[in-house]
């Protein structure tokens, strides 16, 4: 009597590597921001179709907030690294000059995506600039709530205001990344970082 071997059907194995694909898709997104980015882009650098994308990623803006989480965790991960530095003004120093290595690192682009996608998603009633300002106030909170806990143990003059001095990091290393995209050098930018530690009088 014949025996048949009976054979397990296994799903169709993906082509591709997720992980670099969305490296890809990152450095698609950092190059031409949000809305600079076609689908045509994306499909091309990440090496897939788009039955593919849509499949593993989902649509276009399911992806960019994938990348934008990559982007936190890797590009980024200075900015919450910095919190923990023993006094505000070593907290400050190690995100602005963090910005400048970035900004300024021939292997990235010369630009913040976060800071091109807020300039670029502009539209208030846009779910993702809402994202996008969302993360911002975020990412200022928690400075803010360091520079309120250096206050607290004498770490900062009586006379500055956390949420003030918190305001003001963030929008120095916004404005240093619209200028890194426009040319500056990273000479140019460590003498910003300079004036804003002099204008921060800690």
């Amino acid at each position: 009597m014949e025996t048949r071997k009976s054979h397990k059907v296994q799903g169709r194995p993906r082509a591709f590597d997720i992980d670099e694909a969305l490296e890809q898709a990152l450095q698609m997104f950092w190059r031409k921001g949000y809305l600079g980015t076609s689908l045509t882009d994306l499909t091309e650098a990440m090496g897939i179709n788009r039955p593919s994308l849509y499949a593993t990623f989902g649509n276009k803006e399911t992806l960019f907030r994938k990348v934008l989480d990559r982007y936190s965790d890797r590009q980024t991960a200075y900015l919450r690294e910095a919190l923990e530095e023993p006094t505000a003004r070593r907290v400050i120093e190690r995100m602005m000059y963090g910005v400048v290595d970035l900004l300024t690192n021939p292997c990235n682009p010369s630009k913040c995506l976060f800071a091109l996608s807020m300039l670029s998603c502009r539209d208030p009633d846009d779910p993702l600039h809402q994202e996008l300002a969302e993360r911002r106030v975020l990412g200022e909170i928690a400075i803010r709530d360091r520079f309120e806990r250096a206050l607290s143990e004498g770490d900062l003059p009586s006379d500055i205001d956390p949420a003030t001095l918190a305001r003001f990091v963030v929008t120095v290393n916004f404005g240093m990344s619209v200028q890194a995209a426009s040319g500056a050098s990273r000479a140019q930018l460590l003498e910003v970082v300079q004036t804003a530690l002099r204008a921060c009088r800690i």
